[in-house]
């Protein structure tokens, strides 16, 4: 059972540990959670500060009114950010557990291939974060509406494909190396490190636009029904990474003794 065969039996493996573990209610939870607090966030912030007080030493804080641009925007770094975080430790432990643990040689013990086992865990991964952002985005434009006004439906669906988008390039840079390393630590610090260079470059004009950290531009555009300039150069090369990680992370899961 190499085949597809194989690969739908290791997927529901995947997806039922996932329910098992809770993984998928606590990325799920927490996703949601900052996008329903994004607009309640950007809605009440002028509030807070004047509460906390906005004079020290003389100098007056003034808060403009909060905007739809101001929800979308906190919206898009909430999610952007913690999702990296959830991508990177739902991604660090896939493949090196298994192997330090010794299940991974016990799954290939059974008539399924390497290809289908590396890419079970992949697209679960992938469905894992898609249920997480779906879940935050519903909500964040729920309440986005409710408070200040609704938002094109198609742009702010693209908005939630693009941030994904760029989460599937975290984690599948720290896919690679759950691969490659026979430790999670060494995976989830190798992609640290590529969320910290992929925030680096993406202030390099001309570049950054191209770089999954980037992709929060386009992303809030898009949210907010605005021209979002040429984006299939960067969704193209975005795409490319996440191929050509888990394109290496199979061939070198291929040659492994397990």
């Amino acid at each position: 059972m190499s085949g597809p065969g194989g690969f739908r039996l290791l997927l529901g493996k995947e997806v039922r540990e996932q329910l098992r573990t809770l993984r998928l209610v606590v990325v799920v939870a927490v996703l949601a959670t900052f996008g329903a607090m994004s607009p309640l966030l950007a809605k009440l912030l002028p509030d807070i500060i004047k509460m906390a007080g906005t004079q020290a030493a003389g100098l007056t804080i003034t808060m403009p009114p909060p905007t739809t641009a101001d929800a979308v925007a906190q919206l898009v770094k909430n999610l952007g950010q913690f999702g990296a975080l959830i991508a990177i430790l739902v991604s660090m432990g896939a493949v090196a557990n298994e192997k330090e643990r010794g299940t991974a040689g016990f799954v290939l013990t059974k008539p399924v291939g390497r290809g289908a086992f590396i890419m079970a865990k992949a697209v679960a991964i992938a469905l894992l974060l898609g249920a997480g952002i779906a879940t935050g985005y519903a909500l964040a434009w729920l309440y986005t509406a409710l408070l200040f006004e609704a938002l094109p439906l198609p742009g702010f669906v693209a908005s939630g494909v693009v941030l994904w988008l760029s989460l599937l390039v975290i984690g599948g840079v720290t896919f690679l190396f759950s691969v490659l390393a026979r430790s999670s630590l060494v995976a989830g610090g190798a992609g640290f490190v590529a969320l910290l260079v992929a925030g680096i470059v993406a202030a390099i004009p001309g570049i950054g636009a191209y770089t999954p950290t980037g992709l929060s531009t386009p992303a809030v555009a898009l949210a907010l029904g605005l021209p979002s300039g040429d984006l299939g150069g960067p969704i193209l090369v975005n795409l490319a990474l996440v191929c050509l990680a888990l394109g290496a992370a199979g061939i070198a899961f291929r040659r492994q003794e397990i």
